[in-house]
């Protein structure tokens, strides 16, 4: 269900093929699903909203479709989701992204996929092919840098500690050393009622699920002590670009949690005491 002007969970692709059906003034496969006269109107400018002309957010506005820069229109998602269309090079431009800096991802639209845009087809560029596909081989999510796993994981190992009610909805954290792997860490982590329990591979990232609170769902998870009082946990949550880094920092008979998400606001930091 959709509140219809917002909330709207898509994948890359169907944000394109969104962002197509605007550009073919309503057209799909042959079958016109939108008047294109309604296209047309959606997409133009019957608002100002500044005045700026460096600005994509100062080019006026239409029905829930913002005006862009060179002749452009788009619809905007939180933290960098985009679907540009340009009617003039018959381009769409989808775009999922975590980012604060949303200006910069138009920044590179303009800088970068305008001017490579041409009438024709491109020529084969093997050279250029391969380069792709080297970089795309060679991404991976970055790691927390880990330390060697201090006396105190040992030490904390098994033992529960319990926060008060607070809005991210964490009830209780107990981390324990891995029985198979060294440099690994179980960690059992209530939230909302509900107990999960995650194996934290220490070389390498692991699927998992949590249930209820901030990443709720399919996650790819990596934690390491990274200073000797300090664990972090880092959660990517599985098909979106949303993350979190959780630090927990322990000393004595206290756990101070700081979550630090990639986009939105930092909720503040929690204090649990050991059981």
């Amino acid at each position: 269900m959709s509140l219809g002007g917002y909330g709207l969970s898509l994948r890359t692709e169907d944000i394109a093929k969104f962002g197509q059906v605007y550009l073919q003034r309503g057209m799909w496969n042959g079958q016109q699903l939108v008047p294109a006269a309604w296209v047309d109107s959606a997409t133009s400018r019957w608002m100002s909203n500044g005045s700026n002309p460096a600005s994509d957010w100062d080019q006026g506005y239409g029905f829930q479709f913002w005006r862009c820069r060179n002749g452009a229109f788009r619809g905007d998602g939180a933290h960098g989701q985009f679907c540009v269309v340009r009617p003039e090079q018959d381009a769409v431009v989808a775009i999922t992204a975590g980012t604060r800096d949303l200006h910069g991802v138009l920044n590179v639209v303009w800088a970068k996929i305008l001017p490579a845009l041409q009438a024709g087809a491109l020529s084969a560029d093997g050279v250029a092919e391969a380069k792709l596909r080297r970089k795309l081989a060679s991404l991976a999510l970055k790691r927390s840098p880990a330390v060697e796993k201090p006396a105190l994981a040992v030490e904390i190992g098994g033992k529960r500690f319990v926060f008060p009610r607070n809005p991210q909805l964490f009830e209780a954290i107990t981390l324990t050393p891995s029985d198979e792997d060294v440099a690994g860490t179980q960690m059992t982590v209530v939230i909302d009622g509900a107990e999960n329990r995650v194996k934290v591979a220490g070389s390498s990232w692991t699927r998992g699920e949590l249930a209820n609170g901030p990443s709720a769902g399919k996650i790819a998870a990596s934690g390491a002590w990274t200073v000797a009082d300090t664990f972090t946990f880092d959660v990517v949550r599985h098909q979106t670009p949303f993350a979190a880094k959780y630090r927990m920092k322990f000393s004595g008979d206290e756990l101070k949690l700081e979550t630090i998400p990639n986009v939105g606001p930092t909720p503040p930091v929690i204090v649990g005491r050991r059981e």
